[in-house]
């Protein structure tokens, strides 16, 4: 082992597993079956002895094969690009639905709930999706769509994107999923890159309460995409969409175009199941390739063994199809039998209790939340504690930036009532899943990480690659089922991402330390690093700190030239509605006091609102542009409710 089988210390924590939640976890479980009296113990051999590990876990998690393998790697190709479970089938569709629709304990219990932006809710039983995707599959096979071909989905979270994503699974179609918000330009980047044959999208869908035409800008990118000979439309608002005669076709109509009983496409374990494309500043969307095989089982330890779902759970999440937790949450919670509720929108429209009515409503027992929405439901709270029933919660869960202490607090102690873990979660669409976690079995302390997943061999480097003392870079030093097979038909492209900096290193582009209590942090994206004086520092501390000052509610912070420091920071902050005004020196001491003074900001900007991604992330390299009067790149992904404009330019403020 090459990296850190290291673990959060309960000497300083803050939530401590109860007796209850030791003998519930699936994990604990294993590790008492396996022989292992620790997780640092548990992991190290995970790591070192993956020929035990992997088809241990693929046992005890339930996963079923449809033919055994015969090696469970192959690097024929080289350490990049690994060929797991050699000469093994199976197919995600089958132990995401079949199997359960199959089982008695299991048919009649909900799979799938939608919750909808305009307040509406569907929602389908083991029973029913297990029999949607086989007539689904059976469509599809009737319009030509076959093993290998590419069908998109441009569709929000409703019952049927996970239908038609299992549809494809079952067939061995490969199933490229797209942010719902996207425009034409960036839709039609994503079917031609990917040589989508199929596009399976809605007529309309709702943001904020505003209509969104879906089907009309699904017309607008299939104008331009040459390969796309079939559309299937399913209705999810007044059905009045256009219909091309010979190209489109009812979702319905396609359901019943399917036979029960379409017979399941036993795959090769590296078969491609999705191509995820991620959006970057500059270039061309990268096409995430992930197996059947290795995302069913990365997703899976995670899942399981992270955050101990079982067949009980019901998980409830602000998710979108095009980025990682939409298909994350089909496949890692589909496959132990627990129920889903996708919640569409933001956490609060029509008002800041959206969540907490949505988790009362379901009886949800883990709810994710991203830190950016926390921060914006405790701003319009007041902080106050949710009036709802929420005691159905068992855990809370959380990705894709870091914590600030302050928010963290509010969740743990006022929202859960300091009795349920706040499961923190990070890693990243090429990974398939997570690299560091919180675990219900181990200890917390706020805003940390318990350590690394099982099977990730993590560690922390300094800029000349050795162990970090501090913040560094967070590299990966193995290989996994799950990782990426590559950028879809752009290998070279892959290896210079992730591969190049450091032999036989996964450098996944985040700033990582380990506290000297075993705590990991996570300090926003290297790219982002801020560097005063020779200091780095990622913009997450400098934004933790601002938010700690009373008048608030939301912060960015970016890093621009300066001839003196090399770069200086310019900060922007979204006040709380009963804010006086802001009082920037004020603000500014929250810094010093948290960081020092050589980190306060040379500028802290009042600002409406944050430009953000439709999942909650904050947009800081467009920010940096924006205020720089730079290009500002692909901007597809942004959420149309925040912005840009809301920043203003350096050159007028």
């Amino acid at each position: 082992m090459l990296g850190r089988a290291v673990f959060g210390s309960s000497s300083t924590a803050v939530w401590r597993p109860s007796e209850r939640d030791l003998q519930r976890s699936r994990l604990a479980a294993a590790m008492k079956k396996w022989g292992f009296g620790s997780l640092s113990e548990f992991h190290k051999a995970s790591v070192e002895n993956p020929e035990w590990f992997w088809p241990a876990a693929i046992e005890d998690l339930g996963i079923v094969f449809h033919s055994p393998w015969e090696k469970i790697v192959d690097l024929t190709d080289g350490l990049q690009f690994p060929k797991w479970f050699s000469g093994a089938t199976l197919n995600v569709a089958e132990n995401c639905a079949g199997r359960h629709a199959a089982s008695p304990e299991h048919a009649d219990r909900t799979a799938v709930v939608y919750e909808g932006d305009a307040g509406q809710r569907r929602s389908l039983t083991f029973s029913e999706l297990g029999g949607d995707v086989e007539r689904f599959a059976g469509g599809l096979r009737a319009l030509g769509v076959g093993k290998g071909d590419r069908v998109a989905l441009f569709m929000p979270v409703a019952p049927e994107a996970t239908v038609a994503l299992l549809a494809c699974a079952k067939i061995g179609a490969v199933a490229v999923p797209a942010f719902s918000g996207y425009g034409p330009e960036p839709l039609a980047a994503r079917l031609n890159a990917s040589e989508a044959v199929a596009l399976v999208t809605v007529d309309s869908t709702t943001r904020r309460g505003k209509l969104i035409a879906m089907k009309k800008t699904a017309d607008a990118a299939i104008a331009m995409s040459p390969s796309v000979r079939t559309v299937i439309v399913a209705r999810n608002g007044d059905g009045g969409a256009p219909m091309t005669a010979g190209r489109d076709h009812a979702y319905a109509d396609v359901l019943a175009r399917g036979a029960s009983g379409t017979p399941t496409e036993y795959v090769d374990a590296n078969h491609p199941l999705l191509i995820i494309y991620t959006s970057g500043t500059t270039g061309a969307p990268k096409g995430i390739v992930h197996s059947h095989a290795g995302y069913l089982l990365k997703s899976g330890i995670d899942f399981g063994y992270g955050f101990d779902i079982q067949s009980d759970d019901r998980i409830g999440w602000i998710a979108d199809m095009g980025w990682m937790l939409g298909p994350l949450m089909i496949v890692g919670g589909l496959q132990f039998g627990a129920g889903l509720v996708f919640t569409e929108g933001v956490p609060d429209f029509p008002d800041a209790t959206r969540l907490w009515r949505i988790a009362e409503r379901n009886r949800v027992t883990l709810q994710g939340i991203a830190p950016t929405a926390a921060r914006g439901v405790k701003a319009a709270m007041g902080g106050a504690r949710p009036a709802q029933d929420l005691s159905s919660l068992r855990a809370f869960a959380s990705t894709g930036e870091a914590w600030d202490e302050p928010t963290w607090r509010w969740l743990f102690e006022e929202v859960g009532g300091s009795r349920l873990p706040i499961l923190n979660y990070s890693g990243g669409t090429e990974v398939g899943g997570g690299i560091l976690s919180c675990y219900t079995m181990a200890p917390q302390t706020p805003a940390t990480f318990s350590g690394p997943l099982p099977g990730m061999d993590v560690d922390v480097l300094d800029a000349s690659g050795e162990r970090a003392d501090g913040i560094g870079e967070l590299v990966i030093r193995n290989i996994w089922p799950g990782m990426a097979h590559g950028f879809w038909r752009d290998p070279q492209r892959y290896l210079r991402t992730y591969w190049d900096r450091w032999p036989d290193t996964w450098v996944h582009g985040d700033l990582a330390s380990v506290d000297a209590e075993g705590y990991w942090r996570i300090h926003g994206r290297s790219d982002d690093t801020i560097k005063i004086a020779g200091r780095r520092v990622g913009p997450a501390e400098i934004e933790s700190a601002l938010v700690t000052h009373p008048g608030v509610a939301e912060a960015a912070a970016i890093g621009v030239p300066d001839p003196d420091k090399g770069q200086r920071i310019v900060a922007f902050v979204v006040l709380r509605p009963d804010a006086p005004g802001l009082e920037e020196s004020a603000a500014g001491g929250t810094v010093a006091k948290a960081i020092g003074k050589a980190m306060v900001p040379s500028a802290i900007i009042e600002v409406a609102g944050l430009p953000k991604t439709k999942n909650g992330k904050i947009m800081r390299r467009a920010i940096r542009a924006r205020y720089l009067g730079e290009p500002v790149g692909d901007m597809s992904a942004l959420d149309a409710s925040t912005p840009l404009e809301l920043i203003p330019t350096q050159s007028g403020n």
